[in-house]
């Protein structure tokens, strides 16, 4: 058996390969304890009252491997925060905290979006602390598709000009974060995705422990994900070389 780690699909309506190319992974795994998405699933979320059609086979695939016995796991991103306990209700799953410890055969890894470790960004972690606000969010969802549509495409604009001016080490996660997160839950496993930088990075050990980063890729032609079995964690995306890195769990 394995469990199977996901994030940064960035699912939208104008691109059906991109929701053709979810679908099929979904649906071609066999013999899988879990799904964990963490985060990003979508490019856009207005509200789980509004789900575009277009997602539905993507929808229909999660709940036939729920139907068959995989636990679905999800967690909300930058860019789909507005993610909530309906549609997790809806694809037979759980809606994860933004971190988590989890404990998969017997390891204790520490899960995360990743945007919350970059803090060198503090323009972004401004904008994060003000929408993550329950209040705002029930007001947000009060409002009419149209009004929800125009501030979301003003917020991707906005931020899609900022980044212009931004280093790319600002919007990459900060290494003090990393080792506060991890001292903070006790862990020596961290996964996460948000950069969009697929590795397995080995940290500076924290109290003799050799300790682990290890970071999902983006979607585009090819699934990135995470796979954990009993003995290993295999890291498979092509941007890597030969495909894919392992690592053995003691």
């Amino acid at each position: 058996m394995k469990t199977l780690f996901i994030s940064d699909l960035h699912l939208s309506p104008d691109q059906p390969e991109l929701i053709r190319l979810a679908t099929d992974f979904i649906t071609k795994q066999n013999e899988v304890d879990a799904f964990y998405i963490l985060g990003d699933i979508f490019n856009t979320w207005l509200g789980d009252d509004l789900i575009p059609a277009e997602f539905d086979p993507f929808i229909q695939a999660l709940q036939h491997q729920q139907q068959q016995g995989s636990k679905i796991y999800l967690m909300q991103g930058n860019r789909d925060f507005m993610l909530g306990k309906g549609f997790a209700r809806l694809v037979g799953g759980s809606l994860l905290d933004d971190p988590v410890v989890v404990n998969i055969y017997g390891h204790s890894i520490l899960l995360m979006h990743g945007d919350s470790l970059c803090t060198d960004d503090v323009s972004y972690q401004r904008y994060r602390n003000i929408v993550r606000k329950r209040w705002l969010q029930k007001l947000f969802l009060a409002m009419p598709l149209f009004v929800r549509q125009r501030i979301s495409d003003k917020i991707k604009a906005k931020s899609k000009q900022q980044k212009q001016y931004k280093q790319a080490q600002i919007m990459d996660v900060n290494p003090a974060a990393v080792r506060q997160v991890m001292k903070q839950y006790q862990v020596n496993l961290l996964l996460h995705g948000h950069t969009h930088r697929p590795a397995i990075h080995q940290l500076e050990s924290l109290e003799n422990i050799l300790s682990y980063r290890i970071v999902l890729g983006d979607w585009h032609s090819e699934p990135s994900y995470i796979e954990i079995t009993a003995e290993k964690i295999r890291l498979v995306d092509m941007r890597l070389l030969q495909g894919e890195t392992q690592l053995l769990l003691a």
